[in-house]
């Protein structure tokens, strides 16, 4: 059985004070949730926040001793050079990072980051031993024309080109992000999310052998909620959620863990 996996993006939300008072918050109420606990001491579940670098560390600090995966929201696939502005992999290492998220829609869309720019970023995070959460997603336009299908394979062709399916198993998690449901108050419904992550699930198994397929995590994104969230994962080939504003807020954000608890 896959475990579950629930991610908060906090996208460019909560400095280091902010990100302070959350993780006091958060951390205490998650200590004290024993089938939290149960869940992730049994290794059935992962619960992690990915915060904007300059919080990082405050994050890995307040996290004391609890099982809260702290993770970073991007990262250059150069190890270090002339390249201002820009993050390695072997600095989120040093942070205390353990994951990243690569490829979300709008590093895609707003900054205009390439299939080959992802591609080389994900070999990056491989070589550092980062776990990266992987998004691909359609366009509202995409999903209007029926080219879903299309979009989401050459994303996710493009990303894992020439892998190791051992390292797209266990370094690789697999988030669908309808950009049409991001931030927009909609919600692909349960079944809709369902469709595509099979989708994904099969194109993993055409490639990298059902081996892989069954062990790679997939996530679905795109404004997930308390009330949303058991009826997401109820879904055979969904195995947990990506996160973003109902996970700037401790209460939300642990309702959502909770509706996770297996």
């Amino acid at each position: 059985m896959r475990r579950r996996f629930i991610a908060g993006n906090w996208k460019m939300f909560n400095g280091p004070a902010a990100t302070s008072e959350f993780m006091s918050s958060f951390v205490s109420k998650l200590t004290a949730s024993e089938d939290i606990i149960s869940n992730i001491d049994e290794g059935k579940m992962e619960v992690a926040v990915f915060a904007p670098f300059i919080s990082l560390d405050t994050a890995v600090k307040c996290k004391n001793d609890s099982p809260l995966i702290i993770g970073a929201q991007n990262m250059h696939w150069e190890k270090s050079g002339a390249f201002t502005g820009e993050v390695s992999g072997e600095m989120l290492k040093e942070l205390g990072c353990t994951h990243v998220i690569i490829g979300h829609s709008e590093r895609r869309h707003i900054f205009h980051e390439t299939s080959e720019d992802l591609h080389k970023k994900l070999q990056s995070a491989i070589q550092e031993s980062l776990i990266s959460v992987f998004c691909v997603g359609e366009l509202l336009q995409d999903r209007e024309s029926g080219s879903t299908f299309d979009v989401i394979r050459e994303q996710l062709m493009a990303g894992l080109k020439a892998m190791d399916g051992k390292d797209v198993a266990e370094k690789i998690i697999v988030a669908y992000e309808p950009v049409w449901a991001i931030g927009t108050g909609k919600t692909a419904s349960s079944e809709d999310a369902q469709e595509v992550c099979a989708f994904i699930r099969k194109l993993l198994a055409d490639t990298f052998g059902e081996g892989v397929s069954e062990k790679t995590i997939l996530l679905y994104g795109g404004s997930v909620k308390p009330e949303n969230t058991a009826s997401i994962l109820a879904m055979k080939d969904i195995d947990g959620v990506l996160v973003g504003g109902a996970s700037l807020k401790p209460d939300s954000f642990l309702a959502i863990t909770k509706a996770a608890v297996r």
